[in-house]
């Protein structure tokens, strides 16, 4: 009778720990972080005409991010014409499944179009002509997903990566001085009171640039500019950044009262840009990326407080930004999923906490 007993609660135990670990495997990414912020993916619209990739998006995303077509060159390639179709494609597939929405990028100081600089005769404008330029096309985008997206990317990559130079010397600041990065945020909160409003930028842990960045933050906070929130774009490597200066970088811009989400994540299995064509992930990299993206998730937790979102800047190795790139024949494998959009170890550290 007792050993009876002991097998019915085996048993027990077991269906229990079948259904619990079938529930798990049911289970997206955006599951595992309901009670934190959303995750977030960025796409392209072709990713949402093949059904398989849609539904692996729909499992594991409750955000999206347009990874290019609503940059400036691409969306408003000439003054009198706009490129609508990609990006209405993106939002009207979030709307109809209940998800969110990042606007990327309203001004930015690459792909954005000559004709915004340069009159007919081939001169560079003035700024009262820049500015109107920039008014009228952050009015038209954004009005035009008013209540659809949540939240846009304002200014991106404005602060500069010289030691020496405060804002990044393009052609905005050539023809506006620092005055265009106020005016980008007023004219998007004109355009749409409920969005909020994002400075966006890379390499923000980095002390040096850190310290720009929230000079940049606090001079416009103290104009009452209304901008809301940093995007950490979260480019960042097997080694770098490390706890310290994440955690560092996280205390320093909440301290401006300003939200923060990673908005570009991705984590690189090469430490530098001088590392040689490589065509197979390696054991030791896959370890060193396990610990890191095990490190970063867990002080995204850590601040749920100021951290309102985590995106990934592509969907899985089968295809990143990073192939190729900075070197020609390289291969990438930043992400969580593999190139057939499996787990990788590194999700499962991820999700497991």
């Amino acid at each position: 009778m007792i050993r009876s007993k002991h097998l019915f609660v085996s048993v027990i135990l077991l269906c229990t720990s079948i259904i619990a670990n079938a529930q798990h495997a049911d289970k997206g990414l955006k599951d595992h972080y309901k009670n934190y912020f959303p995750i977030g993916v960025a796409i392209t619209p072709r990713h949402l005409q093949d059904s398989s990739t849609s539904s692996f998006i729909l499992r594991h995303f409750n955000s999206l991010t347009p990874e290019n077509v609503m940059k400036m060159e691409p969306i408003h390639p000439e003054e009198d014409r706009y490129n609508w179709g990609g990006a209405d494609a993106i939002v009207r597939f979030a709307t109809e499944n209940g998800l969110k929405v990042r606007g990327h990028t309203l001004c930015w100081h690459n792909q954005a179009p000559k004709w915004m600089f340069y009159d007919a005769a081939g001169k560079l404008v003035g700024k009262d002509t820049l500015l109107n330029r920039l008014r009228k096309h952050i009015h038209n985008v954004v009005s035009r997903y008013k209540g659809r997206i949540y939240a846009w990317d304002v200014v991106n990559e404005a602060v500069s990566d010289r030691q020496n130079e405060f804002l990044r010397n393009s052609l905005w600041y050539q023809i506006c001085g620092e005055d265009f990065i106020a005016h980008a945020f007023r004219y998007a909160h004109e355009a749409d009171p409920n969005a909020v409003l994002f400075y966006n930028d890379y390499n923000t842990e980095n002390p040096a640039k850190r310290d720009k960045i929230y000079r940049l933050l606090k001079m416009l906070r103290d104009a009452n500019v209304p901008v809301h929130a940093i995007g950490l774009q979260g480019h960042w490597s097997v080694t770098d950044p490390s706890r310290e200066l994440l955690t560092s970088a996280i205390e320093q811009y909440a301290s401006l009262g300003i939200k923060i989400q990673i908005t570009e994540l991705d984590v690189s299995v090469f430490t530098n840009d001088k590392m040689p064509e490589q065509r197979h992930f390696t054991p030791e990299q896959e370890q060193l990326q396990e610990q890191q993206y095990a490190m970063f998730f867990n002080t995204f937790r850590r601040y749920r407080d100021v951290i309102t979102g985590v995106t990934f800047w592509n969907i899985s190795d089968r295809s990143s930004w990073l192939d190729n790139f900075p070197v020609r024949g390289r291969k990438n494998y930043p992400l969580l999923f593999d190139e057939n959009l499996q787990p990788k170890k590194a999700y499962q550290k991820v999700i497991d906490f």
